[in-house]
């Protein structure tokens, strides 16, 4: 952010104002802590804050912090729209193009309102007022939160254990608990500064981690003995689940987060991908090692993006096509994912 974006949001923010926080479509742990933090921290500057998200989110987020405030779209979509006609500030977080925000994209985009994006994702859309965007040397949207509290806004004196718990939840939910996205000594920096404000990492951790219902851990159990693939030719493997396996298994919004890192944890597996059958697509994660990059992957083939060594896509096709046409794009790149690398 440069210097007149700093001037000109601190301007906005000077006097009480109505603002709107939202997120992407199937929200994570990243986009609620973000939201959440962020809206504690202008609550005490006397804004009126609403965060929307365009549906559901996992609900080993719910114990978070006035998450009991979010409204969702699928619920309740005229008091979203209401709520963004009405603000004086839209604050985008941890997306980079209005397409990300589902069934809220045509409300957010005819608003003329400011719109501010703070988020960490390859290749935002030039179509906000101010943008906060760092993908290089940033772990999460969280870590992007805390540094535009504390370091862009001076509100130090405003960190709360509220917003620390919601930070920290974004921090090691984008980063698979520190084994990916993380090899920056700031993100090290952010989270040990986040434990002065009395937060209990162990307790956020089974919070989060371990909350899983019987039938999610019988749905990841399928996946790794029915529905796992592995192409030794192109060190890749994949997963890939029907709306029937969704089905059978009771499938709700977050059962199927992380089990794409199944597929990378073989020594043998440099790319990996999780395929899911949804009503009117197929959903695709994408995840490697090293430097084989599935943003670039998913961008060119998939209609999607993320990072270098995490994204997602879409195919508009059946399954089965679906993953025909992944397994056949795997000799195109079957140099990449063959030479040697650490």
């Amino acid at each position: 952010m440069d210097k007149e974006d700093i001037s000109l949001i601190k301007g906005l923010l000077l006097k009480p104002k109505r603002i709107v926080i939202v997120v992407h479509y199937n929200p994570d742990g990243d986009a609620i802590g973000a939201a959440l933090a962020l809206k504690i921290y202008l609550q005490q500057l006397n804004h009126s804050i609403h965060v929307l998200v365009p549906n559901s989110y996992p609900d080993f987020l719910e114990w978070m912090p006035q998450s009991e405030t979010i409204i969702q779209a699928t619920k309740n979509q005229e008091l979203c729209i209401e709520k963004i006609q009405e603000a004086d500030i839209i604050f985008c977080l941890d997306f980079n193009t209005f397409s990300r925000v589902g069934i809220l994209q045509q409300a957010i985009e005819n608003s003329m309102t400011t719109k501010v994006l703070i988020d960490h994702h390859i290749d935002p859309d030039t179509s906000f007022d101010i943008m906060y965007s760092s993908t290089e040397t940033t772990s999460s949207t969280s870590e992007l939160i805390y540094n535009f509290i504390v370091n862009i806004m001076d509100g130090k004196k405003y960190m709360n254990k509220q917003i620390a718990e919601c930070l920290y939840v974004g921090i090691i939910t984008d980063t698979g608990s520190l084994s990916y996205s993380c090899n920056n000594e700031s993100t090290y920096f952010v989270l040990g500064n986040l434990f002065q404000y009395g937060i209990d990492g162990e307790s956020i951790h089974r919070k989060v981690y371990d909350t899983y219902s019987e039938s999610r851990i019988r749905l990841l159990g399928h996946c790794l003995i029915n529905r796992l693939i592995v192409m030794d030719e192109y060190a890749t493997s994949f997963i890939y689940l029907t709306k029937e396996d969704l089905t059978n298994y009771n499938y709700k919004q977050g059962d199927i987060e992380g089990i794409v890192n199944y597929g990378l944890s073989m020594d043998t597996v440099r790319f990996t991908a999780l395929f899911s059958e949804r009503d009117d697509r197929i959903r695709i994660s994408f995840r490697s090692k090293g430097n084989f990059n599935v943003n670039d992957f998913a961008r060119c083939h998939f209609n999607g993006g993320g990072h270098k060594n995490a994204s997602g896509g879409n195919a508009y096709k059946s399954m089965e096509d679906a993953i025909e046409e992944f397994k056949a794009l795997l000799e195109q790149y079957k140099p990449l994912l063959t030479e040697p690398w650490e």
